[in-house]
């Protein structure tokens, strides 16, 4: 049984959950939700903006120990597409974003940190932090894009049940995942992609092209298709979508 820890305060969920694991082993599916991070973390040390009490910023605990490490890309498949679930019964337009971002429309609702540990060729822990953007009216920061549940719906949600919601979507996710249905997964990834169907312009350390996704490859690498057919291979961070 998963067990759920709710903190005021907190750094980090990532590092407070990292470091409870260090001295107790939680069941698998554990959380731990934090009113407010101080320093809450996004991907490669980006800062995330949240209101102290507004939002849903936690992280949740998985033992994937029957999953190869080259495919730990699918874990990331699994949380991304349960909070898109999750933020469906809510609102129209909500897409994951390669690789894991969460948007609505063009607006960034949830981002996410997911750090898995190996042992040997296996996962063996992976901790997952997500931050959703539910109740908060107004973003100060510089960050181009962000949006909220009550700036799309005007309407407050209760935390703890969007958070019940979002678990209930995460486990029966990780059991495909489980019972080894793989390309099921795959597939409602690749269905739920951002601009998944359509030419749009994009920028890597060569400059801005134009091309569309071919595909995403069990690694996670993003494969995108320029005009002329040629296929071009991206890890995360060798490029980005111009907004």
């Amino acid at each position: 049984m998963e067990h759920i820890i709710h903190l005021k305060e907190t750094h980090s969920t990532n590092t407070y959950l990292r470091d409870y694991l260090q001295k107790e082993r939680l069941p698998e599916g554990s959380v731990v939700w934090a009113d407010y991070q101080t320093a809450g973390r996004g991907q490669i040390g980006h800062a995330w903006e949240s209101e102290a009490g507004k939002n849903l910023t936690f992280s949740v605990v998985l033992y994937p120990t029957c999953l190869p490490a080259q495919r730990q890309f699918l874990i990331s498949q699994v949380a991304s597409l349960s909070v898109k679930q999750t933020l469906d019964a809510y609102a129209e337009g909500i897409t994951v974003k390669w690789p894991n971002d969460i948007y609505w429309h063009d607006r960034k609702i949830c981002g996410m940190l997911i750090e898995n540990e190996l042992m040997g060729t296996l996962l063996d822990t992976s901790i997952i932090g997500i931050g959703i953007n539910v109740n908060q009216a107004a973003f100060r920061s510089d960050a181009p894009n962000p949006v909220s549940l009550f700036q799309i719906t005007g309407h407050e949600q209760a935390l703890d049940a969007l958070l019940e919601e979002f678990l209930r979507h995460l486990y029966a996710n990780y059991l495909m995942l489980l019972q080894e249905r793989e390309a099921e997964i795959e597939a409602f990834y690749r269905q739920s992609l951002y601009r998944g169907q359509g030419v749009y312009l994009y920028a890597d350390a060569h400059g801005e092209f134009e091309a569309e996704i071919a595909g995403i490859e069990p690694t996670g690498h993003l494969l995108l298709r320029l005009p002329h057919g040629e296929i071009r291979r991206y890890a995360f961070k060798e490029v980005k979508a111009i907004l």
